[in-house]
């Protein structure tokens, strides 16, 4: 890949549909498995569609890299296998209601701060990203019932609550693993590639709306944030 713009930004690029793409197919994983926890018929099926739809945007993803970017999915996705699988392996949910909380919290803020970095590229791969995070229905499933579960148990509230908290500084602490780890995709998110001088302010901006979006999504379940 040579966008013309240096070999920090192409790798950067590469680094952001790497691990969406990684992040897509765990997606499937575990909307899937969610499915199998389902209390209903309906309900299975529901989260059946939206793990199918999941895959789709793995296989989008995994196909930009290969085609437009001229590099190997697989090796692409690699970096970001461990510290994904960690957090994952980190906050193992007790139950349907809260796997339902972590889709919906944990990779809320993932998506939200996804979006953010993808405005700092070229149009195609920005166009990619804002497909493949696209809601698939997931959201409003989650806020029906996770606030039918605590209509029907308001002790759950608080539990939810502490949960939800535990995910974002466990998304966050990986979101810093990846970032030192990842030098070149560090340097796209503060603006410092391609000859560009970073902007720190820009980045407090960032994580500033991040922490109003998830405020809104703790809102929408009646949990406090």
């Amino acid at each position: 890949m040579r966008s013309g713009r240096g070999a920090d930004y192409d790798q950067a690029v590469v680094d952001l549909c790497g691990v969406l793409a990684y992040a897509e197919l765990t997606a499937f994983e575990r909307i899937a498995f969610d499915a199998r926890m389902a209390p209903t018929i309906g309900a299975k099926a529901a989260l059946a569609g939206m793990a199918s739809a999941e895959f789709h945007h793995f296989r989008r993803l995994r196909e930009h890299l290969h085609t437009e970017l001229g590099v190997d999915a697989e090796e692409a996705m690699a970096p970001f296998v461990k510290p994904l699988d960690d957090f994952h392996d980190q906050t193992a949910p007790a139950d349907w209601i809260e796997s339902l909380v972590k889709a919906y919290v944990g990779d809320g803020i993932a998506v939200d701060f996804y979006r953010e970095v993808a405005a700092l590229v070229d149009e195609p791969t920005r166009s990619l990203v804002t497909e493949v995070l696209a809601d698939t229905g997931h959201s409003e499933f989650v806020v029906e019932h996770v606030k039918a579960a605590i209509a029907a148990d308001p002790s759950m509230a608080g539990r939810l609550a502490l949960w939800a908290r535990r995910l974002v500084g466990e998304a966050l602490t990986q979101a810093q693993r990846v970032a030192v780890d990842r030098d070149d995709l560090a340097r796209l998110i503060v603006g410092d590639v391609g000859g560009h001088v970073g902007d720190l302010a820009a980045v407090g901006r960032m994580f500033a709306r991040l922490t109003e979006a998830h405020t809104r999504r703790m809102a929408s379940l009646g949990l406090s944030s």
